[in-house]
């Protein structure tokens, strides 16, 4: 699973000719975002990516196969910007990458093409296998480092060995990102509210201590 987190999301790995321009696929990516918050799903078609980024639509079939798979790119770039900087205390880096995580589903564009693949992922299983390796295993990346760092401190216990203990990490890797990514999820893309300061401080008291730890809270 290591392996897979740290997966490029491009699609057409292998391809011989010319190398592939970064300016060019930054392009196209912004412009698919783009037209997605313009379009909607639905409408977007690679045509019109094509025309906004200003190239060819042979020059997106070379990188990506269909609309599908674009947006999800698309997605997974800017899930790549999360960052876990050391702020001193599993409590603080906790808190640190929820405001992140909030603030980038807070964008239009994070948030229509999130909504829009996931939705069409519920009827497209190969879509929603892309989505899982090109996005969520991708960002268990800041759990394995979260873990590694505040065990490093002695906040947290090290990983028992052998087999049976690096399936128990993965199983509690898995677990720690659907609760944190679950939960801002479905604050700002369900329930339409803010990831702010305040709801972050209490995430981070109830994911550590529990119920008991919210009383504790200013």
């Amino acid at each position: 699973m290591v392996a897979r987190m740290h997966d490029s999301a491009s699609p057409r790995k292998g391809r011989t000719g010319r190398p592939r321009s970064a300016e060019t696929d930054q392009a196209i990516l912004c412009a698919t975002r783009a037209a997605l918050v313009d379009l909607g799903w639905g409408r977007l078609t690679m045509s019109d990516v094509a025309a906004r980024a200003g190239v060819a639509k042979t020059t997106l079939y070379r990188r990506w196969a269909n609309k599908n798979e674009l947006v999800v790119d698309a997605v997974a770039v800017l899930f790549d910007e999360l960052e876990l900087p050391d702020r001193g205390s599993l409590r603080s880096d906790i808190e640190g990458v929820v405001l992140q995580f909030g603030a980038l589903l807070a964008r239009p564009e994070t948030k229509t093409a999130l909504m829009a693949v996931v939705a069409e992922s519920t009827t497209d299983e190969a879509l929603r296998e892309r989505i899982r390796s090109a996005i969520v295993d991708r960002q268990k990346r800041l759990v394995l480092l979260g873990r590694s760092r505040a065990q490093t401190r002695g906040e947290l216990a090290p990983d028992t060995a052998g087999e049976e203990g690096e399936r128990a990490a993965t199983r509690n890797m898995d677990l720690i990102f659907d609760v944190i990514a679950g939960a801002i999820v479905h604050r700002t893309l369900v329930s339409g509210e803010p990831v702010d300061a305040a709801w972050g401080r209490d995430f981070t008291a109830l994911f550590l201590t529990g119920l008991a730890g919210l009383g504790t809270q200013d």
